[in-house]
């Protein structure tokens, strides 16, 4: 068994009296999901709002800016063979700038959504269960 740890961010931005919150398909398993990525896996030492905000930025081409951390979740997965317990840590952002178009590869596709048609879209359970917990924040 092995243990992992993340870190990701529920981005939202207001617009003409509306809310919009940042999803993302992953281009390997093609979920819709919120951004995220393993903690310390390009710099050492960094910390888990570090990784929130690069992640972020690097996985959708936005910057977020952090507003609170809603509680973390845990799942299993198994890759390769090998059962893996991860723990994500996620923080509700706000829109700082920056340009969906401009995500990495890791995601094919970036979109703002309104406040009312994220759950729908999710696609895993341990990201509906912290936009259940971001919603009430945002």
């Amino acid at each position: 068994m092995k243990f992992q740890f993340s870190a990701g961010g529920i981005v939202y931005k207001k617009e003409n009296g509306k809310i919009f919150i940042l999803v993302s398909k992953h281009s390997g398993h093609h979920g819709w999901v919120f951004p995220k990525g393993l903690i310390g896996d390009h710099v050492k030492g960094e910390k888990k709002e570090e990784t929130a905000v690069r992640e972020v930025e690097e996985e959708t081409g936005v910057k977020g800016e952090i507003i609170e951390e809603i509680e973390p979740v845990t799942y299993w997965y198994n890759w390769e063979g090998e059962k893996i317990k991860k723990t994500v840590y996620y923080f509700v952002m706000k829109n700082a700038g920056g340009d969906i178009l401009k995500h990495d590869s890791e995601m094919e596709e970036v979109e703002w959504l309104e406040k009312s048609e994220v759950e729908k879209r999710l696609t895993y359970p341990s990201d509906k269960k912290v936009w259940e917990q971001a919603i009430k924040l945002i």
